[in-house]
């Protein structure tokens, strides 16, 4: 396959996902690229890395996502060197702003002009990393140092006294938004995408080759990555596989976000799904999370998964291959592994 395979540890949920540690060892084990951590409103994205990616030696090691309400971007810079010496330089720092309801609910931030806060944000954490001067950052949205109303008037521009292990230390970018997307092409080395289809490559790829014009960089496509992650379900009923897809689906285009500002809606609805989107949003936010998702077609499930007997996961994963993707981000127990890494194979 022309894929590379990364493993994706995901949401907590009352507390650690059960088998995590071993999934990952066999992750690495199988070859796997890369091992994804996540946070929104529970654990955080850095801390089981850590402790997880202790016990592997090869396999890279991403936050999938940091969200940056969540840290100042010195604060993020400092994790990302610390975790980058700690593991021999396997370390991806994975950003996203998240959405108004986590940000403004959640970190109690404001959340207007994120496309900003982000090329300000990926830019202090970069001028740290390179450890080339001491900080000064003029924005609309950060200072340093601080030169508020209310400063003291003591503070001054900083250098980190931690040498970087390296110096350009990857970045990803979570994106959705066609903006976003083209952001993260210009300023970061990666993208992460949710719910990619391959019947959107075209569209994402407009947004790509506009960010990589704008980055002033020749050829920068060529090292650029885009893992994204595709829920894998082998098993005889199409059918069935496609229903431990649905509530998920469910979930994020009906009820993630608030009704009118909710980014997976949006993804579904350029995929053309709007239809069946908004009587999923309807039915989940009435509580009627078992009709929506047993709403959604199994059109809608194929366009972002692979389900079903091996043969067909097989002959599908062409159109993903097609794509401009690098990775595919797998999920699953240590058991499922090495059956999903042969069928792909």
């Amino acid at each position: 396959m022309s894929l590379r395979l990364g493993y994706s540890v995901g949401y907590w949920s009352s507390g650690p996902p059960p088998g995590a540690l071993e999934a990952i060892l066999e992750a690495e084990r199988l070859g796997f690229d890369s091992v994804w951590s996540a946070e929104a409103y529970g654990s955080d994205a850095l801390t089981p890395l850590a402790w997880w990616g202790a016990r592997t030696s090869s396999i890279r090691l991403g936050t999938g996502i940091i969200q940056m309400s969540a840290r100042t971007p010195a604060a993020t810079a400092m994790a990302a060197m610390t975790l980058d010496h700690l593991s021999g330089g396997r370390f991806i720092l994975g950003l996203g702003v998240s959405g108004p309801q986590v940000v403004e609910g959640w970190y109690g931030q404001s959340y207007r002009r994120p496309l900003e806060r982000t090329r300000e944000y990926v830019s202090i954490v970069r001028s740290i990393m390179r450890r080339d001067a001491p900080i000064v950052h003029k924005g609309a949205q950060y200072r340093l140092p601080y030169d508020g109303p209310d400063a003291s008037g003591l503070g001054k521009p900083l250098r980190s006294t931690v040498h970087p292990l390296r110096t350009d230390i990857p970045i990803f970018i979570g994106a959705e938004g066609p903006r976003n997307v083209a952001l993260a092409a210009e300023i970061a080395d990666g993208w992460l995408p949710l719910f990619f289809s391959p019947s959107e490559d075209a569209f994402y790829r407009a947004c790509l080759e506009e960010g990589f014009a704008t980055s002033g960089e020749s050829n920068k496509a060529d090292r650029f990555e885009i893992a994204a992650p595709v829920p894998v379900i082998p098993g005889d009923d199409v059918e069935a596989c496609a229903n431990m897809i649905r509530p998920m689906l469910a979930l994020y285009a009906g009820g993630m976000g608030a009704k009118g500002t909710n980014f997976h809606f949006d993804v579904f609805a350029r995929m053309g799904y709007e239809d069946v989107a908004l009587k999923v949003q309807h039915l989940y936010l009435e509580g009627r999370k078992d009709e929506a998702a047993a709403s959604i077609p199994l059109s809608m499930v194929e366009d972002v998964a692979l389900v079903g007997p091996a043969g067909k996961i097989r002959e599908e994963l062409q159109r993903w291959e097609d794509t401009c993707l690098t990775t595919i981000l797998l999920s699953g127990p240590p058991t499922l592994l090495p059956v999903l890494a042969d069928i792909l194979g």
